[in-house]
């Protein structure tokens, strides 16, 4: 579909430019040997963006706040804040300490009244990919209320659209090819649990290659590879790769034909073909030192068995 160009006002536009400018210099110069802390960068971006500046300066300068201001200016800063990925065994410590932080930012801005100033919030969510990818390409379109496990464990290539509402999982690695269209509500995983015991996790290298899309409602599972130049149909929920150039719906999805003109670039359609998903796994261990727990406590034991 043909788009047109939208501009913002001249004061606004370089209001926009001046501020994801700044934002994006400061996480540059945030880490180990930056001038600035990650967390306190994104501290003073969400106080500033949800304009609570004079409740938080009365409160760093220890005067009177009520105990729902001082819970709601602590949690601007996102060590006093935890996410769902936060419980996972296996994850990387080092890494996830600054992707966390510049995740919380991500959702924070999500909850800001500027969020919804799309060309505003596509600039801003782009210049977080910067930083919170393990790589980013160029002119990457994000929209509102997309999530992450981590983020750290994403590749995302050039002209990338991800629609409202998406969620990318990155337990394992997740890679996206250029001109990948994701459309809403769309659910892609790295991940899968075990069927019996769901506290066994394994990790996976799922990919969706270049110009493919993955249309409204749809879920990709772990270790599956969806082909260059295919499409995954409206709320198909795809179980073995996709090849390229092939459209697959349903549930599970299925490719039911070749994309007109790709004919002779594409293998036949065939329902039965294999997918090399344990090819994709990715092995993992867990420190002996960490202490874990089942948080079902379920008996695993079938009927019958000692």
């Amino acid at each position: 579909m043909t788009k047109r160009h939208v501009t913002l006002p001249d004061e606004m536009e370089d209001s926009l430019e001046e501020f994801v400018a700044e934002v994006d210099q400061r996480l540059s110069n945030a880490g180990p040997d930056g001038s600035e802390r990650t967390c306190e960068v994104v501290e003073e971006v969400l106080v500033d963006l949800h304009g609570d500046r004079d409740a938080y300066d009365r409160w760093q300068n220890g005067e009177t706040v009520s105990p729902a201001e001082t819970v709601r200016l602590q949690s601007y800063d996102p060590c006093n804040a935890t996410l769902e990925s936060e419980y996972y065994a296996e994850k990387d410590e080092e890494k996830f300490k600054r992707s966390k932080h510049l995740q919380w930012l991500w959702r924070q801005f999500d909850a800001t009244p500027m969020a919804d100033n799309v060309e505003f919030a596509l600039r801003f969510r782009a210049m977080l990919a910067d930083h919170l990818f393990a790589e980013c390409g160029d002119n990457c379109r994000f929209f509102k209320g997309i999530t992450f496990t981590y983020g750290h464990n994403i590749t995302m290539g050039d002209n990338v659209v991800v629609h409202d509402d998406v969620h990318l999982d990155d337990r394992g690695e997740l890679t996206v090819g250029d001109r990948v269209s994701i459309s809403d509500s769309a659910h892609v995983y790295t991940h899968d649990h075990d069927v019996v015991d769901q506290t066994e996790v394994k990790n996976y290298r799922t990919v969706i290659a270049d110009d493919a899309r993955v249309t409204y409602d749809s879920m990709i599972r772990a270790g599956v590879r969806v082909g260059e130049n295919a499409i995954v149909g409206a709320k198909s929920v795809v179980q073995r790769d996709v090849p390229d150039h092939h459209i697959a719906v349903g549930q599970p999805a299925k490719s039911v034909k070749i994309k007109p003109g790709w004919e002779d670039a594409a293998e036949p359609v065939d329902s039965d073909a294999e997918t090399d998903k344990e090819g994709r796994r990715i092995e993992y261990e867990i420190p002996d030192e960490l202490e874990v727990f089942d948080e079902f406590q379920r008996d695993l034991t079938p009927p019958g068995e000692e």
